[in-house]
């Protein structure tokens, strides 16, 4: 149960943010699949391991990999898919408790929590990259494949 409630919360996200992007209409339920996906993938290797980069990086290239793919399949850029999709994988509690902590002058917790949250900031960052490097090698025979179908 825990399971379905984390990926409808995702998905209700990425579709508000969504809407607040302007993503045409016909493109909400891709995007809000990719972040759901993105979450889910994230949210289940956070409970396998105490390490809280591998799971930004593995679900970003999740939502990496899919806004490719999406992106190949509605001829539409990858950006009206992954952008939407990290949204949940935004670290903004880490942000808001590091400046916190500034404001409450705890310099120590302010400096490990920011810290933590730049680290997860980036490793989503290169998770995207990878999932982007990865697809433009295979993207000319995804499209030869796709052409193959029609």
């Amino acid at each position: 149960m825990y399971i379905i409630t984390q990926g409808i919360y995702a998905l209700f996200c990425v579709i508000g943010f969504s809407i607040i992007f302007n993503l045409p209409k016909q493109l909400l339920p891709h995007a809000a699949f990719t972040g759901m996906v993105g979450w889910l993938v994230y949210d289940a290797l956070q409970g396998q391991t105490s390490n809280f980069i591998v799971p930004a990086v593995v679900g970003s290239i999740a939502v990496g990999l899919i806004g490719e793919i999406l992106a190949a399949v509605t001829k539409h850029p990858s950006t009206m898919f992954t952008i939407p999709g990290i949204i949940p994988l935004v670290p903004g509690y880490g942000i808001y408790y590091t400046m916190l902590y500034i404001v409450q002058e705890d310099f120590d917790q302010a400096m490990t929590t920011g810290a933590q949250s730049l680290f997860v900031a980036i490793s989503i960052a290169c998770g995207i990259v990878l999932a982007t490097s990865l697809m433009r090698m295979i993207r000319p025979s995804l499209d030869k494949w796709l052409e193959k179908i029609k």
